[in-house]
Order: structure tokens, then sequence, then C-alpha cells
């Protein structure tokens, strides 16, 4: 995933306020998270624009599954701690007091086990009392087979032009990509991306956490952040230990 898109991905969500998301999150963590919170953990990072933001207030790590995108991460975040993993498995043998899985990557964990499986690696990389933020992906109920997305976005060096549509197929989703890139000299390149997400339920996403030991729930989102069907995220704690 990402491989030969990596180096094009913050050009395609230039527009996107990682900034304003990152205070929203903080508030989250004020209002319900240990005090005082000092060590973040970014899971599925990217390209690493939230830890970007994180990391002048906290000691951050980031893990992503995608080798390619980890390489744009350690050029914008030197001295930062980013490490290859897969979600339903890493270990990085310590505790944080937030862990966060953002931007919908949650639904690249295709089955119900797996999604079991990720929210015991999300709880065991919990200090007592932290804070696990997932921002869910389209639940099934609002998910809609044949929308149409195009997105233009236009850099130093050219255009990236990104059409997309979705299908589905029970409970995965489907979002088939094309992509035109023209860049400075006259070379155009045409790329295709398929991106394979689960559709979890709330019910669903509540129950893997609280399986794992976590007092879940789900918090409204600011209404701006409502793009893809869903109106909350999910937020769970970390049992304090006695």
């Amino acid at each position: 995933m990402y491989r030969a898109l990596a180096r094009y991905y913050d050009r395609v969500y230039q527009a996107k306020d990682y900034a304003r998301e990152v205070r929203d999150l903080e508030r989250v963590v004020r209002a319900e998270g240990p005090r005082p919170a000092r060590d973040w953990l970014d899971v599925a990072c990217g390209t690493g624009r939230h830890l970007a933001v994180l990391r002048r207030r906290y000691r951050v790590v980031g893990v992503d599954a995608s080798a390619a995108m980890l390489q744009v991460a350690r050029r914008r975040l030197p001295g930062v701690r980013l490490v290859r993993g897969d979600m339903r498995r890493f270990d990085l043998r310590r505790r944080f007091d937030v862990v966060s899985c953002l931007f919908s990557a949650i639904g690249y964990v295709r089955t119900g086990p797996e999604l079991a499986r990720t929210f015991r690696t999300f709880a065991r990389h919990l200090r007592p009392g932290g804070l696990l933020l997932v921002e869910p992906w389209v639940s099934p109920s609002d998910f809609r087979p044949g929308h149409v997305a195009v997105d233009v976005a236009r850099g130093p060096d050219g255009f990236v032009v990104r059409a997309g549509i979705s299908r589905r197929r029970g409970r995965l989703s489907f979002i088939d990509f094309q992509y035109l890139i023209a860049e400075e000299g006259g070379r155009i390149r045409h790329l295709e991306e398929t991106e394979t997400l689960r559709l979890s339920s709330e019910a669903e996403l509540l129950r893997a956490a609280r399986r794992a030991g976590l007092d879940a729930r789900f918090r409204p989102l600011p209404r701006w952040r409502s793009r893809r069907g869903r109106r909350s995220w999910l937020v769970a704690r970390a049992p304090v230990e006695r």
C-alpha cells in the first residue's frame, strides 16, 4: 500500500488541517486522559503529519505498515522513533499515556478476530489510566456504493488528479482510485490503487475495545470533521492498577 504513491500522499491531502485535528485530540486527552500526558504513540502514522504537531508537546513514537510512508515520515521527523509494524501485532515493549489510530486507518483491519487482536495490541501499549483514540471508517449503514470523488492537488512541481469510486462486498468496502500525475518536464504518470477497508459498526468497535479490557465509548466529533458519515470517534481508557 502506498508504495508508488507515498511521495504524492501529502500533496493529495494538503488541505487537511492536521494542527486543528491535534487540538481536538488534545482537548479529549485533557478532559479524559492521564495528567499530565507525556508519551504519545500514533499507530498508522503515515507520513507523520500528526506527529509533526504532537512532537512539540509530547514524546512521540510512530508505527506504520508502509516502508514508503515511513521513509517520507523520517525525512520530516529526524530524531523521532518510527517503527515499521502491523497494527494487529506490533510490540514496542513499552507503554504510553496516549495511543491514537487516526484517519480511519482502523478500517484496514479486515475481520472481526483481527479487530479484536488489534485492540488487544493497543491496550497492551497503554499505561494504567492511559487513553486510546480511534477515528473509525464508515459504518455499514452509511457506506454508499457507487460514490464518486475527484480531488485535484497542485504542488510546486506539478498536479495530482485522483478519481475514486466506491463498491462493497459484504463487510468489505473498496475504493478504486485512478491517479494522473503531471510533473514538471512534461511527464504524466497513470497509477491505480484499490483500498480495501472493513465496515465496522460502533457496537463492533466497542465490543473489541471492551474485550481488550478498556472502558470504551463514542464521543461526538466536531461538526467540521464529519465527512465520512461518522459523527463520533472511539475513546477508551485503560484501567488503573490498584
